[in-house]
């Protein structure tokens, strides 16, 4: 695959052998980040996990500080005064028969479902049409719920949603090239501490092994995900 002259000058200031704090990959991303349109910043991760077994599965959810900076499009399956909830909370898209069968025949103009406990025999059914891209309802993630309107909320609000997949990579975003340094560092920090906290006890040797960070269309930076703490204190040696 050929690329361009501003991706291989991005890529040309990164090296290939060193790992680069939250904060300093963050700024080589965002100058990588040269398309017309606002980059999503995302963070690949390899995880030292069997998601074969049932009890290494990494799956959960954060609510980033700052936002993803993307309105999710939100649809629920509810009845009654639980799908009245969901559309006072701003789901775009609100219902159960007739959305089932819409989803059944593949439309999918959505990014997040939220299903209510009585409705999830019949979106279950739904499986092989959203479980190959995420989609299926949880309770877990709060995805299955009689609370809809909160869940509507959080995924308005920012939250994401994380999954290990059948090769133990992990990916998540942390919002757009447009944010301000301090904001990605600050979503980043988040999601790493909740996919720290989700380490599972039977997971033996080291849980992150590798990590990177890029923008849409831009050239991947080797991550020190073993920082944790002060992530943004090479602003203040910098101001010192």
């Amino acid at each position: 695959m050929k690329r361009s002259k501003s991706y291989r000058a991005s890529a040309e200031k990164i090296a290939a052998d060193k790992v680069y704090s939250p904060l300093e990959a963050v700024r080589l991303a965002k100058a990588g980040a040269k398309a017309k349109y606002d980059e999503t910043v995302e963070v690949a991760m390899r995880l030292g996990v069997d998601p074969r077994k049932a009890d290494q599965m990494v799956r959960g959810t954060v609510n980033l500080p700052h936002g993803t900076g993307k309105t999710a499009r939100v649809l629920v399956f509810a009845n009654g005064d639980k799908a009245e909830a969901a559309r006072a909370a701003g789901a775009d898209f609100v219902g159960s028969d007739d959305l089932l069968e819409k989803v059944a025949g593949g439309w999918l103009d959505f990014d997040a479902i939220v299903a209510t406990p009585d409705l999830m025999g019949k979106v279950g059914r739904l499986g092989k049409v959203l479980g190959p891209r995420g989609l299926m309802p949880n309770p877990k993630t709060g995805t299955v719920t009689m609370d809809t309107a909160k869940a509507v909320s959080d995924i308005k609000g920012g939250k994401i949603e994380f999954r290990v997949d059948k090769h133990s990579n992990l990916h998540f975003i942390i919002g757009k090239a447009s944010f301000d340094e301090k904001a990605l560092v600050e979503n980043y920090a988040a999601a790493l501490e909740e996919i720290l906290r989700l380490k599972p006890a039977s997971s033996k040797g080291r849980y992150i092994s590798k990590a990177t960070m890029s923008t849409t269309m831009g050239p991947g930076v080797p991550l020190d995900f073993t920082k944790t703490r002060n992530l943004l204190e090479d602003d203040a040696q910098a101001d010192a």
